[in-house]
């Protein structure tokens, strides 16, 4: 891999653990512990390879639609799961960040998420954000509404005044985009901030994504030439 390729940040959309289940004639709950694991193989990955900015699609709005059991199952996951990385977040400076409206969500998660955040505030090698009651329309929505609630008019508008109403305030655009599990879209993920990013689908479902197929996605990465609109002339 060419290390001077590493991007600055990457997106995931983490599908396919409850094929993965199914597969083995297990619950689907099991495909989502299963899917904890590689989470945190695919967060020290990258923090060794020193990405900054790493976004897990975690629990969008419309997964709020699924069984009621699964989705209890999902919140005491993610609970489980901050509660056993924070000290490890800390040590690698890993500061968690959320993407998304929160209020809905049982109070015990908001507990646990607002205790981790804090403790990893001044955390500065890597952010990683979850992105956890989220819809990208929504998204947009919101950020609009701020706008008009500021006054702002029209012509006062920019791209950058914009991004800074949206939840990834401050941080770069995803260079790549993962999705796992050989569905082919993005599902309501980061549609604003994915104008320029590169797609990269893969067959293999969530809980076997190891480190070393995010390594392939990066090397295809490294392969991809990012023009912004220019020509292959006008880079080189």
């Amino acid at each position: 891999m060419d290390t001077t390729s590493i991007p600055a940040h990457i997106a995931i959309i983490m599908d396919g653990n409850g094929r993965w289940a199914k597969q083995r004639g297990l619950p689907r709950t099991e495909g989502h512990k299963a899917g904890t694991e590689t989470a945190r193989t695919v967060v020290s990955r990258c923090h060794e390879l020193g990405i900054k900015h790493l976004t897990l699609y975690t629990f969008s709005k419309e997964n709020w639609s699924r069984p009621k059991a699964e989705v209890k199952t999902l919140f005491e996951l993610l609970t489980a799961f901050l509660k056993r990385e924070e000290k490890s977040l800390k040590e690698q400076g890993v500061k968690l960040n959320v993407l998304g409206d929160i209020n809905d969500m049982p109070m015990t998660v908001r507990q646990v998420l607002k205790h981790v955040m804090r403790q990893t505030q001044e955390c500065s090698t890597m952010t990683l954000n979850l992105a956890l009651n989220y819809s990208g329309r929504d998204e947009i929505l919101r950020a609009t509404r701020a706008l008009l609630e500021k006054g702002l008019e029209s012509s006062e508008i920019t791209e950058e005044i914009f991004s800074n109403e949206l939840w990834t305030a401050g941080q770069p655009d995803p260079d790549l985009i993962i999705r796992t599990s050989g569905e082919l879209r993005l599902s309501n993920y980061l549609l604003f901030q994915c104008a320029y990013s590169e797609l990269y689908f893969t067959d293999i479902y969530w809980p076997d994504f190891s480190s070393d197929e995010l390594d392939k996605a990066l090397v295809e990465l490294g392969h991809r030439q990012r023009r912004f609109g220019k020509t292959s002339d006008q880079l080189t």
